[in-house]
């Protein structure tokens, strides 16, 4: 059983979810792998965590960089999925990085790097948008390309 709120965004609604004192999932309503994310039975209901976590939306929608630190995340995946999330919580806000770097880094390929980075569970608060192809472009996102660009205009990495 989990709780979650739903948040109006910029993006749409964002169901933000967490399990005990923990965030485990956000996500834009009909991304891809939303059903994945939100498994089980959810109960809509601010919890103390849940509230940390409006309020950390709430300063980052407004242009702020407020640190990811200050929430307790608890992404559900594979190993190796946990050390790429690892590694995008190192991307600075307002800038990007290449799946290949991030690759390079954890010794694999960027595919599997891709792979990984499409399922992270708690998107826009670990920056998997901050992600973008070698030549440049922005690649894949699970939330749609058009909310990865608002993120990015957003921190000012893109303009």
């Amino acid at each position: 059983m989990y709780d979650f709120i739903r948040y109006p965004s910029p993006l749409g609604t964002l169901t933000v979810a967490a399990e005990g004192e923990a965030l485990t999932a956000l996500v834009i309503r009909g991304q891809k792998y939303e059903e994945l994310h939100l498994q089980g039975e959810g109960r809509e209901l601010e919890t103390p965590v849940l509230r940390m976590a409006r309020d950390w939306l709430d300063r980052y929608f407004q242009g702020e960089n407020p640190d990811v630190r200050a929430l307790p995340l608890s992404p559900k995946g594979t190993d190796f999925q946990k050390k790429v999330w690892q590694a995008l919580l190192k991307i600075p806000y307002g800038e990007t990085t290449t799946y290949g770097a991030i690759a390079a880094g954890l010794g694999s390929s960027a595919r599997a790097v891709g792979t990984a980075v499409g399922r992270n569970p708690i998107s826009v608060i670990i920056p998997c948008h901050r992600v973008i192809a070698a030549d440049g472009s922005l690649a894949g996102y699970a939330g749609g390309i058009e909310n990865k660009e608002k993120l990015l205009k957003l921190e000012g990495a893109l303009r």
